[in-house]
């Protein structure tokens, strides 16, 4: 029933967990202490008795019984970020590229479950709806609710649909019939291709990432300057929102469907975008061009900063001439990423 309903959405995949403590979220309170999720303070959100919420379901929504988890694929048929090498031009994350918020996208579909479910229900129901929103870990849910296993990355893998997948998850008061009682099995076997692959060494280990190394949290999530670590920068390379690269090399991936969505159809501006003209940008301009964009949440000093620590991975001493202008930005942050990329353009 509850598939019925997701595909009637719009959902590529759909099912349910029980509200268990599964064992992953046990994990959680020892990775905020050892530092791993840096300045992203939201993710140590407490209930009222001082115990974080996303160690337990329990502990952010005492009333719940059952998750719904659904699934939406937004892969498309453009370049993945491991085949493409312009110095001149930056890398905004493939779920950055439809110009359009995936909380936007994903949140009427998700409202939609919902309404059927309280519909049929024949119950007074309570249900909370997230996209990416909620003091919850999706992909345990995910994991439990049937939608795939999580891969070595992090990220939630479905044997056919890779990992190109946006999560939204319907807390609910009613005991619903878990569709998989089973979580599908680990497929990664013995393959370690993404921890491989990463140029910031954030895996820990397998299936555990320090989100405060990964090029994700520190283009989007990470304010001000990067200086504490000029292996961090360099790690980045020409990436100006979000990282793909664990995701591009998995071999899971290279099958994975494309989606015909109009609104996961990509920006051609946003593919491998120009970085002096992401440098360049006007705060009218900013605005503008991201208007209803995830990029959005970088801002628009967070987005010259990382374009300038680009520059600096380019090896294109074309740039020069721009870095020292944003030498003088007010910014403190692009002032300081504009002497850095500057000086590394000249072998300092």
């Amino acid at each position: 029933m509850v598939q019925q309903f997701a595909a009637a959405a719009g959902f590529d995949l759909a099912g349910i967990a029980p509200i268990e403590d599964f064992r992953e979220l046990g994990y959680f309170p020892r990775w905020i202490a050892a530092g791993h999720a840096g300045e992203m303070k939201y993710m140590e959100t407490r209930d009222e008795q001082g115990r974080l919420k996303r160690a337990s379901f329990a502990h952010a929504a005492p009333w719940a019984r059952s998750v719904v988890v659904c699934a939406l694929t937004y892969n498309t048929e453009q370049p993945y970020s491991t085949q493409t090498n312009d110095p001149t031009r930056g890398w905004i994350s493939r779920y950055a590229w439809g110009g359009r918020d995936y909380h936007d996208i994903l949140m009427p579909r998700l409202r939609q479950v919902e309404v059927a479910l309280k519909e049929n229900s024949g119950a007074d129901l309570v249900t909370r709806c997230y996209v990416d929103t909620g003091p919850i870990i999706e992909r345990v849910a995910a994991k439990y609710a049937g939608i795939g296993w999580i891969g070595k990355n992090t990220c939630i893998l479905n044997q056919k649909m890779g990992s190109w997948l946006f999560l939204g998850v319907i807390l609910t008061s009613l005991e619903l019939e878990a569709i998989a009682t089973v979580p599908a099995p680990d497929r990664c076997g013995s393959c370690t291709r993404c921890l491989d692959a990463c140029p910031t060494n954030a895996f820990v280990a397998p299936y555990q990432l320090d989100a405060s190394r990964c090029i994700s949290y520190l283009t989007i999530e990470k304010r001000g300057t990067l200086a504490c670590d000029d292996d961090l920068r360099s790690g980045i390379g020409r990436h100006v929102f979000g990282c793909d690269i664990c995701q591009d090399v998995c071999p899971w991936n290279r099958k994975a469907p494309v989606t015909n969505l109009e609104e996961f159809q990509p920006r051609p501006e946003f593919v491998n975008p120009g970085l002096e003209w992401l440098a360049q940008l006007s705060a009218e301009e900013f605005r503008e061009k991201f208007r209803g964009s995830p990029v959005k949440r970088a801002k628009l000093h967070g987005l010259r900063r990382n374009a300038v620590i680009a520059m600096g991975n380019s090896g294109n001493q074309e740039f020069l001439p721009l870095l020292r202008k944003l030498e003088a930005d007010e910014n403190a942050a692009v002032r300081e990423s504009a002497s850095w990329a500057a000086r590394k353009l000249k072998g300092g």
